[in-house]
């Protein structure tokens, strides 16, 4: 991936922080996008130079229809282009179906899906042949494991159509989109030692909490050359938990 520009959205933690980090070890300039954490959005930056590429921090609300948009003029500027977009940042609101607000609605769909599309759009734009779009979805649009998941299994499930959508709208162009769905990853929002890991746990086929830098590894592989020919498809990196 040397001479190639990324962007990450929620790149500041978790999941994003390690796909940023291991684009960068394939040799990608990366710029990440946070919301609130400056200090561990700085240090993924400062972990991206280290590697020896160019590491941008852009502070931007997927929640909000400039920012998102922003995000990736702010990328083509600073970096000079832009050959791989990384929708990863989401929000979830769990809980049970009359108690969901319509701010939860506005806010989940919000960042989840018109973020993700405005991001798109604006990345469609900028990205030449061999542009890559990948965004991240959810084992729970795969599998629905109990109550309590409407609202976020509604957004996640948006991004298959939305995906496959762009996979034909773009194809012409030489450009991919795909889908990777995580299962239940160990990260600050919800840890493998949590008081709810156990039954996520026992739900998957392994017996056990996926790593960011798993689901990152499939993430390396969609957006390099070896994936030229994948598009508009989905991929599970659950530990069998739609198994």
């Amino acid at each position: 991936m040397n001479g190639t520009v990324a962007l990450v959205t929620g790149g500041s933690r978790g999941i994003g922080a390690a796909t940023a980090l291991r684009l960068a070890r394939d040799g990608a300039d990366v710029a990440i996008t946070y919301v609130d954490d400056a200090t561990s959005a700085a240090k993924v930056v400062a972990d991206i130079e280290a590697l020896g590429r160019r590491g941008l921090a852009v502070r931007a609300d997927s929640g909000d229809a400039a920012e998102a948009a922003g995000a990736v003029e702010r990328t083509v500027r600073d970096l000079g282009r832009l050959d791989v977009l990384v929708n990863n940042a989401g929000v979830g609101v769990l809980g049970p179906l009359d108690a969901l607000a319509l701010a939860d609605v506005d806010r989940v769909l919000a960042v989840n899906v018109r973020g993700v599309f405005l991001t798109s759009q604006a990345a469609a734009g900028s990205m030449g042949s061999g542009g890559r779009i990948i965004t991240i979805g959810s084992c729970i649009t795969r599998r629905v494991p109990g109550p309590g998941g409407t609202l976020y299994a509604m957004s996640k499930a948006a991004l298959t159509g939305l995906t496959k959508a762009l996979a034909r709208e773009l194809g012409g162009r030489g450009i991919t989109a795909n889908l990777v769905h995580p299962g239940p990853v160990d990260t600050d929002m919800n840890p493998a030692d949590g008081p709810y890991s156990a039954p996520q746990a026992s739900m998957t086929a392994l017996g056990r909490f996926g790593t960011a830098t798993e689901v990152a590894a499939m993430v390396s592989f969609l957006a390099g050359a070896d994936a030229a020919y994948v598009t508009g498809a989905e991929f599970s990196v659950d530990g069998g938990h739609a198994a």
